[in-house]
C-alpha cells in the first residue's frame, strides 16, 4: 500500500541524485489563468523518470542488485534506470522500442546500460523485458506500475507544495500513469482541495478509455508524437490510484501538442518533448476548467528528437495561425497570380511559397488552383486575408 512515509523517504534518498527543478511563471500560455511550469525537462537525464527509477533501485536488496536490472522504455525511463544502476555499480539492460529516437538510445548507452531494440512500441519492449527477466534472472524495474517508482515520481508533488503552496490545480502528462499517480497521491493526501488533471495524446488515450469504461483497457494500436506517453495499457496500480485521486484526464491532438512545443520554445525559451508539452497544450486550448485559477503544468521531459523538431515547429505554426495555406480557384489567365499576391501583400502577410495546379477537378475547364503559403500573425490575421480575397471576387477552395 502507498503511504506518505515512503514518499518522504524517496525525497531524502533522491536528494543525493536529482535536482529540485524550478517552477517558473508562464503568463503567455493562457491569459485567462495564472500558469506556472514545473520544469522536469531540466532534470538530470532530461526527464522526471530518474526519480522513480533511482528510488526503486536504491531500495533493492543486495541479492536483487547482484543479478543486475532490466527495464523497458520509450527512452526516458531507460536513461533513469541506466544512471541509477551505474551509480550503484549495477549492470543494466534496457529494452527499447526500435522506433525510439536515436538521441534517447545513445543517451541510454552513455549512462552505462546495454540496449536491446525491440520491433514495435513500448508494450512490445515490455514483453521482451519480461521474457529476458525470466530467462536471465534480472531484477525488473517497471516504468510506472510499482509502489517505489510511484513514490519517487510523487516527490514532484511534495516539491510543488513547497514551491507553489497556494496552487489550485496541477496538470500532468499521462502514459502508463506512474507520474500522475505519485503526484495525485501526494497532493490529495496533504491538500485534497488541489485539483489534479491528467493529459493524454488522443492517439494513445489508454487511461482515458479505461476510466471511462471503469476497467483497464488495452488499445489495439497507439501513435503519437508524444512517444514518452505512447502506452497501450495503463498499470494495475496506476489505474486504481487514478480512479481514486485524479479529478479528470483529457486528450490533446497532435497539432495541439506541436503548438504547445512551439509556445514553450518561442515564448518561454523551454525545450519540451511531445509528452512533456501535453500538459501545456491542455491549458493553452482550454481542455480543463482552470479559468481564473493558479495552475501548474508539469513539463515532464525535454528529450525531443531534434530530427523531427522542424516538422513539429511547422505544424505548431500552422495550428497557431502563424502559417496559412490558402487555395484559390482562378481563371487560368495572365495577371491572376499578381492580383492574388497584391491582395495578400496589402493584408500584411509574407508569401513564402506558391504552387500552380492546372490538373484540378473544377467544372470550369480553363480554371486552375493556386496554393499560396504565407507567414501570418495569428488565426485572426488568416481570416482577414481570406475575407479580403473573397471581397475581390476570388473563390477559396
Amino acid at each position: 500500500m502507498l503511504n506518505l512515509d515512503n514518499f518522504y523517504r524517496a525525497r531524502y534518498e533522491l536528494g543525493k541524485v536529482i535536482r529540485q527543478t524550478e517552477v517558473v511563471h508562464a503568463p503567455l500560455v493562457n491569459p485567462e489563468c495564472e500558469v506556472y511550469l514545473k520544469l522536469e525537462c531540466l532534470q538530470r537525464t532530461g526527464s522526471f523518470k530518474i526519480r522513480g527509477a533511482c528510488y526503486k533501485i536504491s531500495q533493492l536488496s543486495k541479492e536483487e542488485k547482484s543479478h543486475g536490472v532490466i527495464a523497458c522504455s520509450a527512452g526516458n525511463h531507460a536513461q533513469g534506470v541506466a544512471l541509477g544502476a551505474t551509480s550503484h555499480g549495477i549492470k543494466s539492460l534496457i529494452c527499447l522500442p526500435a522506433g525510439a529516437p536515436i538521441s534517447k538510445v545513445e543517451a541510454t548507452k552513455g549512462y552505462g546500460a546495454d540496449v536491446c531494440l525491440v520491433p514495435g512500441v513500448y508494450d512490445d519492449a515490455y514483453s521482451k523485458a519480461i521474457q529476458l527477466r525470466d530467462e536471465k534472472g534480472y531484477t525488473f524495474v517497471h516504468p510506472f506500475d510499482d509502489e517505489n517508482v510511484i513514490a519517487g515520481q510523487g516527490t514532484i508533488g511534495l516539491e510543488l507544495l513547497d514551491q507553489v503552496a497556494d496552487m489550485d490545480a496541477v496538470v500532468v502528462p499521462v502514459g502508463g500513469g506512474g507520474l500522475i499517480s505519485g503526484v495525485a497521491f501526494a497532493l490529495k493526501s496533504l491538500n485534497p482541495k488541489i485539483k489534479v488533471y491528467g493529459v493524454q495524446a488522443a492517439g494513445a488515450a489508454s487511461m482515458v478509455k479505461s476510466l471511462k469504461d471503469k476497467k483497464r483497457e488495452k488499445l489495439d494500436a497507439v501513435s503519437t508524437v508524444a512517444d514518452g506517453i505512447c502506452v497501450k495499457e495503463p498499470g494495475e496500480l496506476t489505474y486504481d490510484i487514478c480512479s481514486k485521486y485524479v479529478d479528470d484526464i483529457v486528450t490533446v491532438s497532435e497539432d495541439e501538442i506541436c503548438a504547445a512545443i512551439l509556445q514553450l520554445l518561442e515564448k518561454e525559451k523551454v525545450v519540451a518533448e511531445g509528452a512533456g508539452a501535453t500538459s501545456v497544450a491542455a491549458v493553452m486550448f482550454n481542455k480543463i476548467p482552470v479559468k481564473g485559477k493558479k495552475v501548474v503544468c508539469v513539463v515532464s521531459g525535454g528529450n525531443i528528437d531534434v530530427t523531427i523538431l522542424s516538422r513539429v515547429i511547422r505544424r505548431g505554426l500552422a495550428k497557431s495561425g502563424r502559417i496559412a495555406i490558402i487555395n484559390v480557384e482562378l481563371d487560368d489567365k495572365p495577371g491572376k497570380l499578381v492580383e492574388v499576391a497584391s491582395v495578400i501583400s496589402r493584408a500584411g502577410a509574407n508569401i513564402t511559397s506558391v504552387y500552380h495546379d492546372r490538373n484540378n477537378y473544377s467544372e470550369k475547364v480553363n480554371s486552375c488552383v493556386l496554393r499560396v503559403i504565407c507567414e501570418t500573425r495569428n488565426q485572426e490575421h488568416v481570416e482577414t486575408i481570406e475575407e479580403a480575397l473573397r471581397k475581390e471576387g476570388f473563390k477559396l477552395v
